[in-house]
């Protein structure tokens, strides 16, 4: 377990930041990433998320704090992410895709750390502005979502080895995987329900015959 967190992959992952397009080929070719730290930096990305639409100022937020569940929105934030995974190795697997399921959820998950940063810096920001200093706080999680969101697309295009326009059609393919998969879910989840409720009625019947 010592190897997921040696401190060359930390330092690894700082590399990737700075350097997306290298470093995420040596993670799908060397073998440099680690999934265990892409699941944290989810978790705390999940955690700034959620922090942010607790703790940020009432010039920037009108959402009410008794309306938010830490647990609740994380457990979501963990089924998105692999959901996404997921969805995105099966669709790659139907198109030569090279990346493995690792691969997709390292590239995923060093991807939210320019996010988490700029989520964590404009709630302390936000502690700070002016009504007419919005601007400054729009900006700055502007500037880290989409750092972020670039960082992800390259390492899906690397981690696969696809040009940007597969890259893009792939993920276009992997939200529709996605709804896919939530229908299919929820599909047998209702049936499974259907089942629990016949077998229930029948054993409450021969309840009350008895």
């Amino acid at each position: 377990m010592r190897k997921y967190f040696a401190a060359e992959k930390w330092k690894y992952l700082l590399y990737t930041i700075s350097h997306p397009m290298d470093g995420y080929y040596w993670i799908r070719h060397k073998d440099r990433g680690s999934v265990p730290i892409a699941i944290i930096l989810v978790v705390l990305f999940g955690f700034s998320f959620t922090g942010i639409r607790l703790l940020a100022s009432f010039v920037v937020n009108d959402l009410d704090p008794r309306n938010i569940n830490l647990a609740y929105e994380l457990l979501g934030v963990l089924v998105f992410y692999l959901l996404i995974c997921v969805s995105n190795w099966s669709i790659t697997c139907l198109m030569s895709g090279e990346g493995r399921l690792k691969d997709i959820a390292i590239a995923i998950g060093y991807g939210t750390v320019p996010i988490t940063f700029s989520l964590v810096l404009a709630t302390i920001i936000s502690q700070y502005i002016a009504d007419d200093e919005q601007a400054f706080y729009t900006l700055i999680l502007v500037v880290g979502i989409a750092y972020g969101v670039i960082m992800m697309l390259i390492g899906i295009m690397q981690v696969h080895n696809y040009t940007l326009g597969k890259t893009l059609l792939t993920l276009l393919l992997t939200f529709v995987a996605m709804f896919i998969i939530v229908f299919l879910v929820l599909l047998l989840s209702n049936l499974l329900g259907m089942v629990y409720n016949f077998f229930h009625s029948i054993y409450t019947e021969l309840i009350f015959r008895t």
